[in-house]
Formats: structure tokens, sequence, C-alpha cells
């Protein structure tokens, strides 16, 4: 089961409109987005999007400023994505999935592998 199963950590999530992640940058405190599909044995970032840039946060290639955020595609494939749970970020991060939205590594703790679901 692929194509819109997310594996986040042992929870299996329907992704079937892909899914976002949203945090605030730890040292700029800048918010930053990217926007996930689900392919069968991959994950795909299609876009990214940055309040401001700063250390570590240009935008990237073909960015345009669209509603006080600078949005750009990337259309990159990974086999899964590690979140590091140090909680010393502040919030964590914030994944949103068909059914709404959850924060992950808020505290500190084991990191948070998100991945396709086996087929």
């Amino acid at each position: 089961m692929s194509g819109g199963c997310l594996l986040v950590g042992a929870l299996a999530l329907t992704a079937s409109h892909g899914f976002a992640l949203e945090w605030t940058h730890s040292v700029q405190r800048t918010s930053w987005r990217e926007q996930w599909r689900v392919a069968d044995s991959a994950l795909v970032l299609e876009s990214a999007a940055v309040r401001s840039s700063g250390a570590g946060m240009e935008p990237g290639d073909g960015a345009v400023l669209r509603g006080g955020w600078w949005v750009w595609p990337v259309g990159r494939p990974v086999p899964e994505v590690v979140l590091a749970a140090s909680g010393t970020t502040g919030a964590g991060w914030r994944l949103c999935v068909d059914a709404g939205c959850v924060s992950l590594g808020a505290t500190a703790g084991a990191p948070v592998h998100l991945a396709p679901c086996a087929q």
C-alpha cells in the first residue's frame, strides 16, 4: 500500500494528496514549509517555501515571492526523511496529511522517520 500511504515512525497515515512539513528555523526564527508527494518507493519534495532568507535559509533556484513567502519548485525524490528530535527548537515540526495535522519532535527523543509504506 503505497502512493498515498506515509509511515511516520510505526504509524501509517493516508496522504493521498501528499503531505506538508512546516517548522520554524531554530536560529533565524523564520517559518519554512515543504510540500511532499508519496511515490511508490520514495518521497518527492515538490516545493519549498521560506518566509525570509537568512543563514542556511536562502530561497532556491526559480524562487518567486508569493504572499510574503519565497516559493520554489524542487522535484527531488528521497527514500526517507529523518527529523531530528532535539527538543531545543521550540515547536518541532508540523506534519499535515489528509486527516489533519500533528506535531513531531517538539521534545527530545529518537529521530522521527518518514517513508512510503511498504508495497
